[in-house]
């Protein structure tokens, strides 16, 4: 692990990410040309020119390469500048005359960089004797026959390659380095004489193969390092003329590598190196890494022959794998379909996921989960109390944004995690919305890592002010590591399943939000209807039932004489029946016009809503000599119309359900709160059991038979609707041959925020009906 301090500091941070285009110098064995494409002008050249052509520097610079070269050599090569790519000319073979007999022969690889420059590299040509005939084809052919009938694990696959690969290019040591998800290298393939230091197994910090190299290894598959004792030589001129900037040398073989990086060499005792990129996915997977303790050249043609090699057996590894991530990646998809199936069949989705088999947990490996939907939590398997669970959204909240959010180390990211490392060092969230998520946990895994040396020294910066470099550490001995605050990583089919299924969640949220408002709607529309019909029913029946009323008094009234006892008592069911007829349509018709005509909100003297309701009253108050009492009233804002009525519900019920041998004392009460006036209408009547509470507010409702005590059982109904037209609530306390004391809450200002319409919306995505 490097340290944090160093990490951010910029100037170190340039240190080890020194800008790619600022080298200026190449490797002595070759002998590096910047040319101008159209005419083959020479704009630079590295120093060493009078070993390649016998010339000064000064007399190539503004050369082209026909003053250079033999005619016939340049038209091949004006032949070959014409195709789109160059590989198909390299290397191609050149003789130099330096003077007189005096011949050099070249391999020449030409290349193209950012800046549209022709870059002509030279490099002597060597003996290829130690290449057989068809070498390529037997090499990968062979390679491949191992792993054909081998275990086609990834070890023996890595071993076999660092295998052929000595096999072929004879140098000291070959390794099969890999890097991890934080740019860490590993060993995992390694073979070498007996008397070099083994690296098999250990790790290597991310700062050994630093961002510009990787780069650079993106870039150009293969680099080598014949003699890292090598004085390095320099372009002439060091700036390219036309573009005043430095030449690109990105693609470039000769190259001179940084000085850090020679210094890495000198300290593990090696004088030359060639590496080799392994790619997958267009990114860095590993590389092979060659060592040789004395200066190496390695020719053109076994550079490409390892490069070769390294493509296609490393092809069986990325199918290996791929094969591996296959097989658990059909895995997961079986585990992810099924928890679509089964949120699908439920009312609550959530149920969907965790309580049948498969569950959350299957679907990445994970020890415990959690979802937070509508400010409720629902838990699986081992996870953090809720209230972490709380701090652990609100952080989420802030921190990502992102669709998903993926750690193995928790604790390192938020601090606050470990105090339940334990269960969540890893943590997969995805958030459903900006409240909801659902999360995975892994525990803590401690781990021992075995490092080439202690990676917290990985680097010791030297010199002082501009000429401060980077010295890499000089032992590569097994340094021990205890690796804690992290869970087991999540594999990328994991992370990838955990996405999927949160489109899954959103679409399905989302259907069943748009199924609810589609509900929603069409109970309005027959609510609004079944209002309007209550009230044009009950408004058109009074007109006939009237016509009864009337008929039935005129008949009793001219034939009372003629009539006998059971005639009157027929015209007497008649019109009570007639009378409770008439209640009844008047109370729908009251109830149906509380909400239907709207709340008209004004200033209301509350004491004249109850004055008018007493007088409505008043009949029944001298009938039983009820005893009213009232606390001073207050001005609030409401509807004094409906006051009144709710007023006279109440204070009717009170004295309807008096003890039959007593008089009714009833008090009305009220309060001012924070944000409500809190009324009371406390009576000494017979009271109810308390079970009843909520029962006596539903419309039709009774507790007692129409015999016992008359009324059409709408009154406490309409007083409800009422309350509710206020924003407001209303409740009752009550216990049997105590009285009854019913509660009324209305908003100061008239309104009241979460109330809404006055009907608490019932959300069963939010419920766990």
């Amino acid at each position: 692990m490097v340290n944090v301090k160093f990490e951010q500091d910029y100037r170190l941070t340039a240190l080890k990410q020194p800008d790619i285009n600022s080298l200026t110098q190449v490797q002595p064995h070759g002998v590096l040309l910047v040319l101008n494409e159209a005419d083959l002008t020479v704009v630079q050249v590295s120093q060493n020119t009078r070993e390649a052509f016998g010339l000064p520097v000064d007399e190539v610079l503004g050369k082209t390469l026909d003053e250079l070269l033999d005619d016939y050599q340049v038209d091949q090569f004006r032949a070959g500048l014409y195709g789109e790519t160059l590989d198909v000319m390299n290397p191609t073979k050149i003789w130099v005359r330096r003077r007189g007999d005096d011949y050099g022969v070249y391999d020449a690889v030409f290349h193209r960089n950012g800046a549209g420059f022709l870059i002509l590299e030279l490099e002597p040509a060597l003996n290829n004797d130690n290449i057989p005939f068809l070498s390529f084809y037997h090499l990968a052919r062979t390679s491949i026959g191992q792993l054909e009938a081998g275990s086609a694990s990834l070890a023996d696959f890595c071993r076999i390659i660092v295998h052929e690969v000595r096999q072929v290019t004879g140098f000291d040591r070959v390794m099969l380095y890999k890097f991890d998800d934080d740019g860490h290298g590993e060993v995992l393939a390694e073979e070498k004489l007996e008397e070099m230091e083994s690296y098999l197994g250990l790790h290597f910090p991310e700062s050994d193969v630093p961002a510009p190299a990787r780069k650079m290894f993106l870039s150009n598959w293969i680099r080598v390092i014949p003699n890292a004792s090598a004085e390095p030589v320099d372009l002439v001129p060091a700036v390219n003329p036309v573009t005043q900037q430095p030449t690109d040398l990105v693609m470039s073989i000769l190259r001179q590598p940084y000085h850090c990086h020679i210094e890495y060499l000198h300290h593990m005792n090696v004088e030359a190196s060639l590496t080799i990129s392994l790619m997958k996915d267009q990114k860095l997977w590993g590389l092979i890494a060659c060592h040789h303790k004395t200066p190496k050249y390695v020719p053109y043609e076994l550079r490409k022959a390892c490069e070769f090699l390294g493509r296609v057996i490393f092809s069986e590894i990325s199918t290996l794998e791929e094969e591996a991530d296959q097989s658990y990646q059909l895995h997961l998809a079986a585990v992810q379909t099924a928890l679509i199936d089964q949120m699908a069949q439920e009312d609550y989705f959530i149920d969907g996921l965790v309580r049948r088999d498969p569950n959350l947990l299957d679907l990445v490996g994970a020890k415990g989960a959690a979802i937070c939907f509508g400010g409720q939590w629902t838990t699986l398997g081992r996870t953090p109390p809720e209230e972490e669970l709380n701090y652990l959204v609100q952080w989420l909240g802030k921190a990502v944004h992102d669709e998903i959010y993926v750690t193995n180390a928790l604790p390192l990211e938020y601090s606050e995690a470990q105090r339940f490392k334990d269960v969540a060092s890893g943590l997969i969230a995805i958030p459903i919305s900006k409240r909801s998520y659902v999360l995975w946990f892994r525990p803590e895994v401690i781990q021992t890592v075995n490092w080439g040396g202690n990676p917290n020294e990985a680097y010791t910066l030297m010199g002082e002010a501009e000429n401060q470099w980077l010295c890499p550490r000089k032992s590569f001995e097994l340094w021990k590591e205890t690796v804690s605050l992290r869970s087991l990583p999540w594999q990328g089919v994991e992370v990838k399943a955990a996405l999927e299924l949160r489109k899954a969640i959103v679409n399905i949220v989302l259907r069943q939000a748009e199924e609810l408002a589609l509900l929603a709607t069409d109970l309005e529309r027959s609510n609004a209807e079944l209002k309007k019909f209550a009230y044009v029913a009950s408004h058109d029946l009074q007109e006939p039932l009237n016509q009864v009323a009337n008929f039935v008094q005129l008949l009793e009234m001219r034939y009372d004489t003629k009539l006998d006892e059971d005639g009157k008592e027929f015209i007497g069911f008649a019109v009570e029946g007639v009378s409770l007829m008439q209640t009844l349509i008047d109370d729908v018709l009251t109830y149906s016009k509380v909400d239907l005509q709207g709340i008209e909100w004004q200033l209301t003297n509350v004491q004249d809503s109850l004055d008018q309701a007493l007088g409505n009253l008043r009949g029944r108050i001298a009938e039983t000599g009820a005893v009213i009492t009232v606390d001073p009233l207050p001005t609030i804002v409401a509807d004094g119309t409906q006051l009144m009525q709710l007023f006279q519900n109440l204070i009717g019920n009170a004295i309807k359900f008096r003890k039959p041998e007593g008089t009714p004392h009833i008090h009305i009460g009220v309060q001012r709160q924070e944000e409500q006036w809190l009324f009371s209408v406390a009576d000494d009547g017979i009271g109810f059991e308390p079970q009843f509470a909520e029962r006596i507010f539903v419309i039709f409702q009774r507790l007692h038979t129409r015999d016992e005590y008359a009324g059409s059982g709408m009154g406490l109904a309409i007083c409800k609707k009422i309350i509710e037209c206020h924003r407001g609530r209303i409740w009752v306390e009550a216990a049997p041959d105590q009285g009854a004391t019913f509660y009324f809450a209305i908003p100061v200002e008239g309104r009241d925020r979460s109330h809404g319409n006055g009907r608490k919306a019932k959300n069963y995505l939010f419920s766990r009906g």
